[in-house]
C-alpha cells in the first residue's frame, strides 16, 4: 500500500479523497456529456424523420394518375390513311367527348368539357394509331390522362366547394364528372408516365426519367474524370513531390479550392468549356466537366489524407526486399488506401449529384422535353428538376416535386450503397 496517498494534508484533508471527490465530478460530466449526446442524436432523427414524412406525404400521390375512359372513334376523315402523324387527334376527342355530353350546348360549355381531359390523350391517340393502322374507322374505349386539376380534386388536394368558388371548377364541371364517376369512368392507375417520360408544361404529363438519364450521364462524366485525376495528384503530392514553397502553394490552393462556393465553378465552366472550347450548352459532357472542377479538391484532400493513414513500415519492407517505389506505391500503398479514397470519392460524388448551381450557369435549367442519349445531348438533372418543378404555380407539380426528391435521394442512397460495397469490396488489414 503507498502510504504516501494516504497522508494527511496540513488542513486535515487526505489527497486521496480530493481524487475521489474529483472522480465524481468527472463521472458527472461524462453522463451530462453522454446525455447531451444522445439527445442531439434523437433530435437529428427526429428532424430526419419529420423530412421524410414530409416528403413521402406529400409526393406518394403522384405515383398514381386519374385517367378518364372515353368511347373514341377513329374518324378516317380527320385521320389520313397515307400520313396518319399529322391527323386532328385533339379534334377527335373533343368530338368523342361531345359525342358522350349531347346535351353540351355552347361554346364555353364546350371548352369547359374539354378541360376535363389532359391535352396528353391527343399524343396518345396519335400514338396507338401509328402502332397500328388498322385502328382508323374503329371505335373503342380508352383510358387517357385527365386534366391536372381533376386529377387533384379526385386524389382529395382540392375542395369541390372552395375551388368551385374560386372559379377552377364550375358547377356543370363537377356534374359531368359525378356522371362519369357514377359510369365507373374514373379511375386512379399507376403513374407510368412520371416514370418514363420527360419535362413537360403539363402536370399529368410530366416525368423524371429524362433528369435522370441526365444525371447519369453528368456523373458519369464526373467519375471518370475526378477519381483517377484525384488519386493521381494525391500520390503525387505524397509521394513524389519535393516539398518546397511550391507544393506548399499548391496544397493551400487545394485547400482553398475545396470551400469555393459552387457557383464560382459554373462561372469557369460558363467562360472556359462553353465560351472559349464552344462546347454545347445544356449538355452532360460540360456539365460533368463542371463538377470535375468542383469535386476534384475533396477528392484529393481525402486521397492524401488515405496515403498519409498507411503506415510506413509498409513501404519500408517493400523497399527492403527490394520493390521499387512505384511498385511499392502500386502493390502495396493504394490497395491500402484505396478505401480510404473511394469514401472522399462518395463524399465529392454525393456533393455533385445534389448541386444545382453550377449546373444553372452553364444552361441546364433549360425546358428539354426529349430524353438524352449521350453525353453531348440537351439534357438537365434531378436537382435543377426539382427547383424547376418547385418554382411552378400548378398545384400538380408540388407532390411531383416531392416525388422527384424521392427519386433524387433513391439515386444517392444507389450510388452510395455501390461505394460502400466497393469500399468494402477493396478493404484490406493490416
Amino acid at each position: 500500500m503507498n502510504r504516501r496517498s494516504y497522508s494527511v494534508s496540513d488542513n486535515g484533508i487526505r489527497p486521496i479523497d480530493i481524487v475521489k471527490k474529483n472522480l465524481a465530478g468527472r463521472r458527472r460530466a461524462e453522463r451530462r456529456f453522454r446525455r447531451m449526446g444522445l439527445a442531439a442524436i434523437i433530435a437529428s432523427l427526429i428532424f430526419l424523420a419529420l423530412l421524410f414524412v414530409s416528403i413521402i406525404g406529400n409526393g406518394y400521390s403522384a405515383l398514381f394518375q386519374t385517367y378518364i375512359k372515353i368511347d373514341i372513334f377513329f374518324d378516317p376523315g380527320k385521320i389520313a390513311k397515307n400520313d396518319p402523324s399529322n391527323g386532328d387527334y385533339q379534334g377527335i376527342v373533343k368530338a368523342s367527348l361531345r359525342t358522350m355530353f349531347p346535351d353540351v350546348k355552347g361554346r364555353s360549355e364546350k371548352r369547359s368539357l374539354n378541360k376535363l381531359v389532359s391535352s396528353g390523350a391527343a399524343f396518345q391517340l396519335r400514338k396507338m394509331v401509328l402502332a397500328d393502322p388498322t385502328l382508323i374507322g374503329q371505335k373503342r374505349s380508352i383510358w387517357v390522362p385527365a386534366d391536372d386539376d381533376v386529377d387533384m380534386l379526385m386524389k382529395g388536394h382540392l375542395s369541390r366547394q372552395g375551388d368551385t368558388r374560386s372559379g377552377r371548377f364550375s358547377d356543370k364541371q363537377l356534374q359531368w364528372l359525378d356522371r362519369l364517376e357514377a359510369e365507373e369512368r374514373v379511375r386512379k392507375k399507376i403513374n407510368i408516365t412520371f416514370f418514363t417520360a420527360g419535362d413537360s408544361r403539363e402536370p399529368e404529363l410530366a416525368g423524371v426519367w429524362g433528369a435522370v438519364a441526365g444525371s447519369f450521364f453528368t456523373l458519369l462524366v464526373t467519375l471518370m474524370l475526378s477519381f483517377p485525376i484525384g488519386v493521381a495528384a494525391a500520390v503525387y503530392l505524397e509521394e513524389f513531390a519535393p516539398k518546397n514553397r511550391w507544393t506548399d502553394l499548391i496544397e493551400v490552393n487545394i485547400n482553398n479550392l475545396a470551400a469555393v462556393p459552387s457557383i464560382v465553378f459554373g462561372l469557369l465552366g460558363l467562360a472556359v468549356f462553353l465560351n472559349f472550347f464552344g462546347l454545347p450548352r445544356s449538355a452532360p459532357l460540360v456539365g460533368g466537366l463542371v463538377l470535375t472542377l468542383m469535386t476534384l479538391p475533396t477528392i484529393i484532400i481525402a486521397g492524401r489524407a488515405a496515403v498519409q493513414a498507411v503506415p510506413p513500415s509498409i513501404r519500408d519492407a517493400a523497399l527492403g526486399v527490394g520493390a521499387s517505389k512505384m511498385q511499392t506505391i502500386m502493390h502495396h500503398v493504394l490497395p491500402l488506401a484505396m478505401p480510404g479514397m473511394l469514401t472522399g470519392a462518395i463524399i465529392g460524388m454525393a456533393r455533385a449529384l445534389g448541386e444545382t448551381a453550377p449546373l444553372l450557369m452553364i444552361g441546364m435549367v433549360a425546358f428539354i422535353v426529349d430524353i438524352p442519349g449521350g453525353f453531348t445531348d440537351p439534357a438537365t438533372v434531378l436537382p435543377v428538376q426539382v427547383y424547376l418543378w418547385a418554382d411552378s404555380p400548378e398545384r400538380a407539380f408540388v407532390e411531383r416535386t416531392s416525388a422527384a426528391t424521392l427519386v433524387l435521394l433513391i439515386f444517392l442512397f444507389a450510388m452510395n450503397g455501390l461505394a460502400v460495397y466497393l469500399r468494402k469490396r477493396f478493404e484490406r488489414r493490416w
